[in-house]
């Protein structure tokens, strides 16, 4: 699996696309659906129908990349459907691309030290 750099913000688009668009049409789902500009460098993550299929649209500084994913058995977890977008961490988007129930998931509180060891 490829992992997005720290720091990147990673942007799930709740509803289902059609999966017969490519870079050009899922730049312009952004920019119209979304309100967003695909070449900011954000990651865009869009879901088919089925939840069985992802394509993610990324700006790489010298051009578009789409990368697809079909799971062979299973549903990916998504966030409830409704308008507009999620915005999710790195890692919440790796746990989502290998099938995993990332909403279930709670990160552990962690005391600061108080002084070095």
């Amino acid at each position: 699996m490829i992992a997005p750099p720290t720091g990147v913000k990673v942007v799930l688009c709740t509803q289902p696309v059609d999966f017969r668009k490519g870079h050009d049409g899922l730049a312009a789902v952004v920019q119209e659906a979304l309100r967003r500009d695909p070449f900011c460098g954000d990651i865009f993550v869009f879901r088919s129908r089925r939840l069985d299929r992802v394509k993610i649209l990324a700006w790489d500084g010298s051009g578009l990349c789409l990368f697809y994913k079909r799971l062979e058995t299973g549903r990916f977890t998504w966030p409830p459907v409704r308008d507009g977008v999620v915005t999710v961490s790195p890692v919440q988007m790796a746990m989502l691309l290998e099938g995993l129930d990332w909403s279930r998931v709670r990160q552990r509180p962690v005391k600061t030290p108080k002084a070095a060891c």
